[in-house]
């Protein structure tokens, strides 16, 4: 298949409403990805298809993130090169709660693979147990985004400060357990 080209004016751009639903992963052994998903991240599972599928979510929705071996059962992840799926990003909605996310990852011994900061998030890259690309970020609020002097979006590559993003969920986790029950 060549490259789509339409031969009208561009579309209008998708309504701003529009969101991704959610992701589904195969995977080679549906409990090894639980144990990342629910265990570690979190994610809480909606439903289960015995040993072959799960739906996970957070809040309730009813799935974010699908699991399967359908066609995965015991296989490798894609060869370097190969086309697919580059990264699944998680938006954490704030700073301390993404603190709390590698703070679980560093508890349970996931290798963190890269830390960013893109001066519109700060970013946590690190890859499922089935190779897929996983980041966790938050976004700084959008009056804080960096731009150039035309108004245009400038985005940026720097290192993230891991100590600091830990300091803060150690802080935040100090206020939780500090607060008085109601």
């Amino acid at each position: 298949m060549g490259t789509l080209r339409s031969r009208e004016a561009p579309p209008r751009p998708v309504d701003p409403g529009v969101r991704i639903g959610h992701v589904h992963l195969k995977v080679a052994d549906l409990d090894r990805a639980l144990g990342f998903w629910r265990d570690v991240l979190g994610f809480e599972v909606t439903q289960r298809y015995g040993r072959q599928a799960a739906f996970l979510s957070a809040g309730g929705y009813h799935h974010h993130i699908g699991l399967n071996t359908w066609d995965s059962a015991g296989g490798g992840p894609p060869e370097p090169g190969a086309t697919g799926l580059y990264h699944v990003a998680i938006l954490y909605p704030t700073r301390s709660l993404l603190a709390d996310a590698v703070r679980r990852l560093v508890s349970a011994g996931i290798p963190i693979e890269g830390a960013s900061d893109h001066g519109v998030s700060e970013a946590i890259y690190l890859s499922d147990p089935d190779r897929n690309g996983v980041e966790l970020y938050w976004d700084r609020p959008e009056a804080k985004w960096p731009v150039t002097p035309e108004g245009e979006l400038a985005m940026v590559t720097r290192p993230l400060d891991l100590a600091a993003l830990l300091a803060e969920a150690d802080v935040t986790t100090l206020a939780t357990r500090r607060r008085p029950a109601a």
